[in-house]
């Protein structure tokens, strides 16, 4: 009977939400399978990103043209050289972040936003800089158009965080780079965490997990990527 009263449960957690005023009802189908079958039918299972990548409506981060594809079990180009990731990716680092409720994330590469929607549905403190200016405003406007004010951003050199706003609970990146940049790992609470992709462009690279111990950084490799890489200000 318990268990049968938590199958219950589950389901009506991830039951599909209303979406946006006016959004179409294949997208909210589309969304439902998409968790059901790209994330809990792998390895996804924190209540709290499962539940985050149901409400948010990844459609309205994606090009006019791809929104059809939006929830496709895979990247999709967003312009200028850039990616949005797969959702399965998003889900796996946002859960490797074992994020709570106030703490504060830095986002590094706020690409199209998608990223950065998830985690504000999480935690109410969201910082995220993009380096590419016109990605940044796409970002900020889909931001803003779905209610997620609380999301910081700026255009800046992600290479180099977001001092002011140090230190943080969490930092993701959704670049890749190597070696992994100093004064991110300098921005980290002691205590924190870090989910990168580490190693070269145009080879696979190490998704990784840093957890700061004092003067330590631990290192865990989680799985193998392959993303965009950082870029850096010239």
């Amino acid at each position: 009977m318990r268990a049968f009263c938590a199958i219950l449960v589950l389901a009506a957690a991830l039951r599909p939400t209303p979406g946006e005023p006016g959004e179409m009802r294949e997208f909210v189908e589309a969304r439902r399978l998409m968790v059901e079958k790209q994330l809990q039918a792998r390895d996804i299972t924190s209540k709290q990103v499962l539940a985050a990548m149901l409400k948010v409506p990844r459609q309205e981060f994606v090009p006019a043209d791809q929104r059809q594809h939006a929830y496709d079990d895979g990247s999709l180009p967003i312009g200028l050289g850039q990616t949005i990731s797969q959702p399965y990716v998003v889900a796996l680092m946002t859960q490797e972040l074992r994020l709570k409720k106030g703490e504060r994330v830095l986002e590094i590469g706020t690409g199209s936003g998608y990223q950065a929607a998830i985690l504000a549905e999480i935690t109410p403190n969201v910082y995220s800089i993009e380096i590419v200016p016109e990605l940044a405003r796409r970002a900020r406007a889909a931001l803003d158009r779905l209610g997620y004010r609380n999301v910081k951003t700026k255009i800046g050199d992600g290479f180099l965080g977001w001092k002011e706003h140090a230190p943080f609970d969490a930092i993701i990146v959704t670049c890749a780079v190597e070696p992994v940049p100093r004064p991110l790992i300098d921005q980290l609470k002691d205590g924190g965490r870090m989910v990168i992709p580490v190693g070269a462009p145009g080879e696979v690279q190490r998704l990784s997990l840093l957890q700061k111990k004092g003067k330590r950084v631990v290192t865990t490799h989680i799985t193998d990527v392959i993303f965009v890489p950082m870029t850096r200000a010239k």
